[in-house]
């Protein structure tokens, strides 16, 4: 082999792993410590209800935060609140209509990190929510933390806390507007660890 050949595949040989942690490292959701919580006033009551995780496609650049990604599916038709009424009319045709939109898909777009350059203290994750095939603008505050007790430059699993709010309206759920609030709370918290 040429010399000069055997020094540039020895030298990309050694610089692959720098590569790598370069790039944006890609996590699995575990669902058994994830949960998407939302509220909502009934009659001026709240009411909560959660909506389970369908897909998620998440990629964190430990580089450079600002380049992070989310890509996140919700069940709608799988949707529950603590009333059996409220459950059903919550899927209703007026309401999210699970029968013909039955995923509710949120893709980040752009991520803001908080004054300290973080995923924490100020975060914002921003993107689209697609609700009843209808997409708009949604900006979620964000939390990163790693585990408990761990090293510092322990990545393998992460928490995740965003909170928000959206108007049900502006996505065309309008049913029941004399008993429930437009506006609608998001709390969400979850547990990520490094794929592969």
């Amino acid at each position: 082999m040429h010399r000069r050949t055997l020094i540039t595949c020895l030298a990309a040989g050694l610089l692959a792993p720098y590569r790598l942690q370069a790039a944006a490292l890609p996590y699995r959701l575990m669902p058994d410590a994830t949960e998407v919580r939302f509220t909502f006033r009934l009659s001026g009551q709240p009411q909560h209800g959660r909506i389970p995780v369908r897909t998620a496609r998440i990629r964190i650049d430990p580089q450079n935060l600002a380049r992070s990604q989310a890509d996140i599916t919700l069940d709608a038709s799988r949707a529950r609140t603590g009333l059996i009424f409220a459950t059903e009319a919550l899927k209703s045709p007026g309401v999210l209509n699970t029968a013909r939109f039955p995923e509710i898909r949120f893709r980040s777009t752009r991520v803001r990190l908080g004054p300290d350059g973080r995923l924490s203290g100020g975060a914002q994750i921003c993107g689209e929510l697609t609700l009843r095939g209808t997409t708009r603008p949604l900006a979620l505050q964000s939390a990163l933390y790693r585990r408990p007790g761990t090293a510092a430059d322990d990545l393998r699993e992460l928490d995740v806390h965003l909170s928000g709010s959206l108007s049900r309206k502006a996505f065309g759920a309008v049913g029941y507007p004399d008993l429930v609030a437009d506006q609608v709370t998001l709390a969400i918290k979850a547990r990520i660890r490094l794929a592969g």
